[in-house]
């Protein structure tokens, strides 16, 4: 089949209806394989008649070796031609080679569905996230055989708009409405599909709080914006910075895109940009240019592993923003948290973290690192000073900049006065500023005399080792990283 994104629907030789009954059938294995078996390399293809020749290459090997190295969409079919496994890849010829190796037939999470592959056909996407979208269409149009636990088990993930909302939120569900939503998936991979969403929101700026917003209520025009709109990836509803009718313009768009006619939009786009520039509308023009190259920049760039958060969540992330109003009696809740860290080797390659937390979840185009410049030796606390510096200081000269509700460093009652001492120098109130120091696990606070010991399951503690913990990794990922560059070179 190996048909290009954009030319239209599927081929007729699908079986869809001939859907198999059996509900027991196997969960296949989602991992993903990087190695194409080489010519005359060991592979298996059971093809209802037994197991073929390693020497002599199968006829579904031959027909492997001819797959794009592209990203796309596999479905593998019966001996009767019936569609019982849909798959997307990174890349095509890759993936769909380990189904004919050894290691899947032995495999008993692959082996019975190996043992039915009779033939495939693909399709090829533009990019991986089109990918991840094409896959979950197909399997909620198919329903083959060994996707079947996914069509009914609702744990999985699904992409949900609230169009009966004035500004509809788009949120990442694993317990989907059955009112008043639009509903995309079920999807393979919750980690793809949280990456897909932060890909989306670059190009077309949705909200995905949860907030209740009225535009009819005009208190609303004294909200603080979140970081999503000061890094240019909302629109800024809660503010009413925008018409609910051309918000949901922008529903319209991600739509179009969720259900495969990107192409079709941007024609839509290119023919309004020159409508207005023929108008003199300039600004218009202008912005349509941009938003047609940031859909054309998603086809070059859409790689899902460049957009991933992390996925182990070790609390309820409501429930940890929560209970961290409650235990620092703060007037609302704790929406973005700004955590700390230095790392290096006794004082070489010294390096800072930024990691920062939207809502209680890792938000990573927030995270930033810092190659320590002024300071020599081990001083961490002269290192700390530096790096809130830099930060703070950029944030005080950009006026759209969002100051974290509580900003967190690794430490004790030290690094916590250093922090303070970097907010002093530049003349900045602090927000909530707290340490939490390791082992006992102690929370200090400026504007209290001793500690703060929190219950090992609290979800606050929690939330504030999560924190921590990620600043931790990040400052360490990039210290290694300048080492092995320093070993390289010598």
């Amino acid at each position: 089949m190996g048909q290009r994104p954009g030319q239209g629907g599927f081929s007729s030789s699908y079986n869809t209806s001939a859907m198999s009954t059996e509900k027991n059938a196997p969960a296949h294995d989602q991992s993903r394989a990087d190695d194409v078996p080489a010519a005359g390399q060991e592979t298996v293809c059971e093809t209802n008649g037994g197991e073929q020749s390693a020497t002599a290459e199968s006829p579904l090997m031959a027909k492997v070796r001819q797959l794009p190295n592209r990203p796309g969409v596999y479905l593998m079919k019966d001996g009767q031609g019936r569609v019982i496994y849909v798959g997307k890849a990174k890349n095509l010829r890759h993936r769909v080679a380990h189904y004919f190796t050894r290691q899947a037939a032995q495999d008993r999470r692959t082996a019975d569905l190996v043992r039915l592959i009779a033939d495939f056909d693909y399709l090829e996407a533009e990019t991986e996230v089109d990918a991840l979208l094409m896959e979950a269409r197909l399997i909620k149009d198919i329903q083959p055989r060994f996707n079947i636990e996914l069509k009914d088990d609702k744990s999985f993930p699904y992409l949900q708009i609230r169009l009966r909302e004035p500004y509809p939120r788009v949120e990442f569900t694993r317990s989907p409405r059955q009112r008043g939503v639009k509903l995309y998936g079920p999807f393979t991979s919750a980690r793809g599909l949280r990456a897909a969403i932060q890909v989306l929101q670059r190009i077309f700026k949705f909200r995905t709080c949860s907030l209740d917003i009225d535009p009819g209520e005009s208190n609303w025009r004294w909200y603080r914006p979140c970081i999503l709109h000061s890094i240019g990836q909302c629109t800024a509803p809660c503010n009413l910075r925008v018409s609910p009718e051309d918000y949901r313009e922008q529903i319209r768009q991600l739509r179009m895109v969720l259900e495969g006619k990107k192409n079709q939009l941007i024609q839509e786009m290119e023919v309004q940009m020159r409508e207005a520039a023929a108008q003199l509308q300039f600004e218009k023009a202008a912005r349509l240019r941009d938003d047609i190259r940031a859909l054309q920049a998603l086809q070059l760039r859409g790689e899902l592993d460049k957009h991933v958060q992390p996925e182990v969540f070790v609390m309820n992330p409501k429930r940890g923003v929560l209970g961290l109003q409650k235990v620092l009696r703060l007037a609302k809740p704790p929406r973005v948290i700004e955590g700390f860290d230095i790392a290096h080797l006794q004082g070489s390659d010294a390096v800072g973290s930024l990691v920062t937390f939207l809502d209680g979840l890792p938000f990573k185009p927030g995270y930033r690192r810092f190659r320590i410049r002024t300071v020599s030796g081990v001083d961490d606390f002269a290192a700390l000073r530096e790096v809130l510096t830099r930060r703070y200081r950029r944030l005080l000269a950009d006026p759209e900049g969002v100051t974290p509700d509580v900003v967190l460093i690794d430490g004790g009652k030290g690094q916590l006065h250093a922090a303070r001492d970097a907010f002093v120098a530049l003349g900045m109130e602090p927000p909530v500023l707290l340490a939490l120091a390791k082992r006992e696990e102690l929370i200090f606070c400026l504007d209290r005399d001793e500690p703060l010991r929190l219950s090992r399951a609290s979800a606050a503690l929690r939330l504030l080792q999560y924190v921590r913990d990620e600043a931790h990794r990040f400052a360490q990922h990039y210290h290694h990283l300048l080492r092995h560059k320093h070993l390289e070179e010598d």
